[in-house]
């Protein structure tokens, strides 16, 4: 029984550590609806749209759309920008959008 469980375990652990990382969070476009306010980013942008190779252009579009529809809206709760939301704006704006669309989030 000893050896099936260690070749478990060396698997296991073979393929934690060979595989992909993880491509971080997937960012909120709170589906795309007619907002009249922005609500928080919960998790900072990860590799899924920092690492050119890892970026799906479907999820990048998705965000530049938001913030170019919406990045100029202030937040439900009537809180300032987090560090979480600075870093998602930033981000729009290191993919090329205007950043006029997101002056008051990055503060």
């Amino acid at each position: 029984m000893r050896v099936p469980i260690l070749l478990l375990c060396a698997a296991t652990v073979l393929v934690a550590c060979t595989g992909t990382p993880d491509p971080g969070p997937v960012f909120d476009n709170e589906n795309g609806s007619d907002l009249t306010c922005l609500r928080h980013q919960t998790q900072p942008p990860g590799p899924r749209y920092t690492d050119e190779a890892m970026r799906s252009t479907g999820e990048t579009l998705s965000l530049l759309r938001y913030y170019t529809a919406h990045g100029r809206k202030p937040f439900c709760d009537g809180q300032a920008s987090t560090d979480v939301d600075k870093q998602w704006a930033q981000l729009y704006v290191t993919l090329g959008a205007d950043r006029a669309n997101v002056t008051a989030l990055l503060g």
